[in-house]
């Protein structure tokens, strides 16, 4: 499966900003969607944003529409999600992850994951 990398996760003031970035490595589809994840104790791992990478169609989760972007650099196979106007229900864990699929959001989907960021928004 592809390998995935993140990293930007970190502490910040609820209101602030954060960029996480996921660096994939041995593509193993021409077609697939790259998808960004949440998971917080005693809860499931939540789909948060999607793009599909053949097109470059975005999709999200309800909650944060308006706030988070996904996007995609094609030569550093790298997909980033900007975070903005934070809140303190946002922190979680952060996982980038891949499917072979069009558009899913659902994590059984996702069958390559990186190792998760912390993500931290205080009050």
């Amino acid at each position: 499966q592809v390998q995935l990398v993140e990293s930007g996760g970190g502490l910040v003031q609820a209101g602030g900003s954060l960029r996480l970035s996921c660096v994939a490595s041995g593509r193993t589809s021409s077609m697939y969607t790259m998808g960004w994840f949440r998971q917080v104790p005693g809860k499931e791992r939540d789909f948060v944003a999607g793009i599909w990478w053949t097109g470059g169609s975005t999709f999200y989760a309800d909650s944060v529409k308006g706030r988070f972007t996904i996007s995609r650099d094609n030569a550093k196979n790298t997909v980033y999600l900007q975070m903005n106007s934070l809140r303190p229900e946002d922190t979680a864990v952060y996982y980038c992850a891949q499917s072979p699929l069009y558009k899913p959001t659902m994590a059984a989907n996702f069958g390559s994951w990186g190792q998760g960021t912390q993500v931290t928004v205080s009050s």
